[in-house]
């Protein structure tokens, strides 16, 4: 019972008690996403005693983030540090007895299964609907349950979703909405939704891995206004819903193999450009080649490159970059294979 110590609060509540708490300590879950919601579900599930955790983000720490995402501080921003990574390295100081592994990469279909096999649940702390549709593909797929999560302004939605019993994310949402609507970028976003929004994210996972009953709704929740609203989803699987239904699995699909996907991130003013099929980057070769056009720095994570005012281009390992000062995908693909593409 030593070992369970630190975790006797929780199993107080007769809900979880201690055979939940130790199913908690043998379960597996993969976050996607280290931003807003990303940083406050993996408090809580740290804290709480997930036995291991897989935090899969794309993105580095600048200052921006700090105002919300509660495990970085301005030291993880002046070093740039990847997401992944920052977070990794304040979990460990929260919980050492579990294991918490940080993956430097965005979540695409060449990778999703590889990176989302293996876990008990999946949580989203993404903030965009083409991530979201893949999670569900994969999720539809293996027969892994993934809870959604959404902030934007001060408004906010979670859902559980448990495929073959729960709609899936393509029964509730059959399209990708068309236009970027509104973003943290053009509407900003509150730090207490946020920390609401992934609080009851990872209290739904918990139920999740403790065989406990979740909500049936899909939540809603304005917390300037102080509203909520629920509706109740348990009955709203699409008969003809190409996920779950019919097995189609269009997000996974892999016909533009070689395409080449240029993306503008949520609140960054920042195009990310994603090549398919790549290797690791030498980077140390590509900061000599770089240096002669512009300052560069970095760290053994990634390069930063500063070919003009305002503009940086960050390099990762994976070969994937960051084009930040415009939301041009035009202007961002001219960077690119000015400096970096070939």
């Amino acid at each position: 019972m030593d070992d369970l110590e630190r975790y006797s609060r929780q199993i107080l509540f007769r809900a979880i008690g201690e055979e939940g708490q130790r199913k908690l300590l043998t379960s597996r879950v993969a976050i996607v996403g280290a931003g807003a919601l990303g940083t406050v579900i993996a408090n809580h599930l740290v804290r709480s005693g997930v036995g291991q955790l897989r935090l899969i983000d794309r993105d580095l720490v600048e200052l921006s983030n700090l105002q919300r995402q509660t495990l970085f501080d301005e030291e993880d921003a002046r070093l740039n540090l990847p997401k992944a990574i920052a977070a990794q390295k304040r979990l460990n100081k929260i919980n050492s007895s579990i294991t918490v592994e940080a993956v430097i990469a965005d979540l695409n279909l060449d990778n999703a299964e590889e990176l989302l096999s293996g876990f008990e649940v999946i949580v989203d702390g993404t903030d965009n609907f083409l991530t979201r549709f893949l999670i569900n593909d994969v999720a539809v797929k293996s027969g892994t349950p993934w809870v959604h999560g959404a902030a934007v302004s001060s408004r906010g939605m979670f859902a559980v979703i448990k495929p073959g019993i729960t709609p899936c994310y393509r029964c509730l949402f059959p399209h990708v909405p068309a236009g970027t609507g509104e973003t943290c970028d053009t509407v900003g976003v509150l730090s207490p939704l946020t920390d609401i929004i992934g609080s009851y994210q990872a209290m739904e996972t918990i139920k999740l891995l403790v065989e406990a009953d979740t909500t049936p709704n899909l939540e809603q929740i304005d917390i300037w206004d102080v509203t909520a609203m629920q509706m109740d989803i348990s009955n709203g699987r699409n008969p003809n819903c190409p996920a779950c239904v019919q097995g189609q699995f269009d997000f996974l699909d892999r016909s533009s193999e070689h395409q080449v996907a240029f993306t503008t991130l949520c609140g960054r003013n920042t195009v990310q450009i994603n090549p398919r099929n790549r290797g690791e980057l030498d980077l140390k070769k590509l900061a000599e080649y770089l240096k002669v056009s512009g300052k560069v720095a970095g760290n053994e994570f990634l390069l930063r490159f500063y070919p003009e005012a305002d503009i940086s281009i960050v390099v990762f390992k994976d070969a994937r970059v960051l084009i930040h000062g415009t939301n041009d995908i035009v202007k961002a693909k001219m960077l690119y294979a000015k400096y970096i593409g070939n």
